[in-house]
């Protein structure tokens, strides 16, 4: 066999013709699905349209191979953009993950432990049947050789032909170009390995050509007000950072299951009506700290502006960051933070990782030294996918028969959802938990926890998985987030916020955005950046809190 594959010489153009059109057709069967159904009842009367777009597509991929081989040899490029394609096509066509500059970041972003929760072995039998096989034979085809102006010559001619046809026929056929793609933007996504490669470009450009940007001291003027009278406790607010958590499936907004029994019994403000900011961890936690607003929000330039945590650290308070998660995505750089990921603690700790209850292991030790009023943030695991059944211990395991594959597609629909409400069920004992500790502190603290999730999920609803997806075609479900509050009897009373009040506010519209702006009026730290519209809190306050500078709105009294 081997013999014969080598036994006549391959030209080059042929060889990246084929791929080319390997690549279009096999590595593509998602676009191919949508290109279809855009053409509407009667798609056989856009046989010349298909024609056409599939000439674009093979054009496209060939200019894509031809300007990387400029780079690598032509055989070291066509095997990887084969292997490459396949990986990329197993994610799209089998969970509807699309490769957004977002998503890059999330990837490039994660650690090994959560990388290994997506392999799977329909993930590597398909890139090997796909991507492996016919990579194997071009390696051992034989290529023809040819001086470089050879190669360069033989190309231009073969780029020049294909630009003239497929250029005649989007002529020819421009006004189904026009309908269609107006009508289904988000076709552009599918489009395999293209749309990767320019995301790939994006983030590159992104993240190394900036790096000789200054921080911008975006909360330099950030600064405290105080009550009148001198407070005998410290202050301290505890942010818990969700993830994977979407509201749809908590019974405090409605859900039929019980996933949130202990949550319902606590002294909470359930906000019911919230959404994130993106809908992947690498973009929406930069985002809620941001003073950026969603409408103009990118990692690009968040990267390089001061952040909350910078906030309360010109203020004075002691700030730390804890992580059960792949990272803090920049936000905690320029406060103290610690990675709990690779602790080994007995019940807490195993091959796969740690609980969340870690996020509390030895935060005495912690708040004994504390020096000032404190704000901590802790970053759960919670309930990250597509391995859920991961992330609960084994006595929250309630709905079953639960999907215990990282391959979650391959489940059935109602043992991923089992799954996913374990996972919530333990991240309400884990919420719960952040409460009690701090309510049995209050001996030392004026206590407040803030828990509102990164982004939500996608559970296998209309073929869509995990999450990622780009914001404007992103379903409910990964945008619409929980968003909880609690604050203990002394905040209450230091601050003078109605908690009433907020239950009454509780089914408003919230979004990210409301975050900063309600931390830092809870923790009082005033600065320019400050939007009392955007403090969830300012509405509730009682008119006996001491008054706000002049440039900051006065506080409403909501109760006469």
């Amino acid at each position: 066999m081997l013999q014969l594959i080598r036994s006549k010489a391959v030209s080059v153009n042929l060889m990246l013709l084929l791929v080319s059109l390997y690549i279009i057709s096999i590595d593509n069967m998602s676009l191919w699905s949508a290109f279809w159904t855009s053409l509407g009842q009667q798609p056989f009367q856009h046989v010349f349209f298909a024609i056409s777009f599939a000439l674009f597509m093979l054009t496209v991929t060939l200019i894509i191979l031809m300007v990387l081989s400029a780079f690598l040899t032509t055989r070291v490029t066509l095997i990887l953009m084969l292997i490459m394609s396949s990986l990329i096509a197993y994610h799209i066509d089998q969970l509807h993950v699309l490769f957004s500059t977002s998503m890059l970041q999330n990837i490039f972003q994660t650690n090994v432990r959560e990388a290994a929760d997506l392999m799977s072995w329909q993930m590597v039998l398909t890139v090997v049947l796909v991507g492996v096989l016919p990579a194997l034979l071009v390696y051992f085809v034989r290529l023809d050789k040819k001086s470089l102006t050879g190669n360069v010559v033989s190309r231009l001619k073969l780029l020049s032909v294909m630009l003239l046809i497929t250029t005649l026929s989007i002529m020819w056929t421009s006004k189904d170009y026009a309908f269609v793609f107006r009508e289904n933007r988000d076709m552009r996504y599918l489009v395999n390995p293209v749309f990767p490669m320019v995301s790939l470009y994006k983030y590159v450009r992104d993240n190394t050509l900036q790096k000789s940007k200054q921080l911008e001291p975006v909360f330099a003027d950030a600064h405290r007000i105080q009550p009148v009278s001198s407070p005998t406790k410290k202050d301290l607010l505890v942010i818990v950072v969700g993830e994977t958590a979407r509201a749809e499936n908590f019974s405090l907004n409605g859900y039929a299951r019980l996933t949130n029994p202990l949550l319902a019994q606590k002294d909470i403000v359930n906000f019911s009506n919230t959404h994130s900011c993106a809908t992947a961890t690498a973009e929406s936690v930069p985002c809620m700290f941001s003073d950026l607003h969603r409408d103009n929000f990118n990692t690009r330039d968040a990267k390089y502006r001061e952040n909350l945590l910078d906030a309360f650290a010109h203020a004075g308070l002691n700030v730390l960051w804890r992580d059960n998660n792949s990272s803090c995505k920049g936000v905690c750089e320029r406060v103290e933070h610690e990675s709990l990921l690779n602790l080994d603690v007995n019940e807490l700790c195993n091959k796969d990782g740690c609980l969340d209850d870690i996020l509390l292991y030895k935060l005495d030790d912690y708040l004994a030294s504390l020096q000032h009023d404190g704000v901590i943030v802790l970053h759960q695991m919670g309930s990250h996918g597509p391995a859920y059944y991961k992330r609960y211990p084994e006595q929250f395991e309630k709905f079953t028969p639960a999907c215990e594959k990282n391959s979650v597609h391959n489940c059935s629909h109602q043992e991923i959802v089992n799954a996913y409400d374990n996972t919530l069920l333990y991240n309400d004992y884990f919420i719960s938990s952040v409460i009690d500790y701090l309510q049995a502190r209050s001996d030392n603290f004026n206590s407040a926890m803030i828990y509102i999730s990164d982004h939500g999920e996608s559970l296998g609803e209309n073929g869509i998985y995990l999450h990622g997806l780009p914001y404007f075609m992103a379903p409910e479900q990964q945008t619409h987030i929980p968003f909880i509050v609690w604050l203990s009897e002394n905040m209450q009373q230091k601050t003078r916020i109605d908690t009433q009040c907020l239950s009454n506010k509780s089914e408003q519209s919230y979004s990210h955005d409301n975050l900063i702006h309600s931390a830092l009026g809870l923790m009082n730290v005033i600065s320019a950046v400050y939007r009392p519209e955007l403090d969830i809190f300012d509405s509730c306050r009682r008119s006996n809190l001491v008054q706000r500078p002049a440039h900051i709105e006065t506080m409403t009294d909501t109760n006469g």
